[in-house]
């Protein structure tokens, strides 16, 4: 990877990161927050670096990613949603690169879907459950409404890493 391509990747997963730190704040309806439509491109970034450079590379993305977006989510979101985020973003990214590195040699689509539900499982009950229990805020409902959510944008997310697989993401040759 260069280091051209390690910057890219590392502003694309903060941008997507901070952004749905803001984006979780503004709830649709009851059950569902603008967070949960973006959040799943992250998943989109971290699966194509995974099958371009490895999981290593994709581990190294989303460590840096982790703490840029800790430090600039504390500065657009509260601290506790920063933190919740922080800790979600790094449990479910480093679950979703261990499930796509065992799935890659399956059917193409089986390694970005499976491991973007685990994740975004993952990252929904430990965002929900660190940055609203105990706020008043109807947080289950919200976890709830944002998992389907999440699941339903992890599918859709399938048909560009199709298209960019071949382009972007075909793996590097080893020299």
């Amino acid at each position: 990877m260069t280091r051209t391509q390690f910057v890219l990747a590392v502003l694309a997963m903060g941008v997507v990161v901070v952004g749905s730190n803001v984006l979780v704040q503004y709830p649709i309806n009851q059950w569902l927050t603008w967070g949960a439509i973006s959040y799943p491109v992250a998943f989109l970034v971290a699966d194509l670096l995974n099958r371009r450079f490895g999981p290593q590379a994709a581990r190294k993305v989303a460590y840096i990613g982790f703490m840029l977006a800790l430090v600039v989510s504390m500065w657009v979101a509260t601290p506790r949603i920063a933190l919740a985020s922080g800790l979600a973003f790094l449990c479910a990214q480093l679950a979703d690169i261990q499930v796509f590195h065992r799935l890659r040699e399956q059917r193409w689509w089986r390694a970005p879907l499976l491991g973007g539900v685990v994740g975004a499982t993952l990252d929904t009950f430990v965002f929900f459950s660190l940055a609203f229990a105990g706020t008043g805020i109807n947080w289950v409902a919200l976890l709830v409404g944002d998992l389907i959510v999440k699941l339903v944008v992890n599918a859709f997310m399938l048909a560009p890493f199709r298209a960019l697989m071949w382009n972007l993401a075909r793996p590097a040759q080893i020299r």
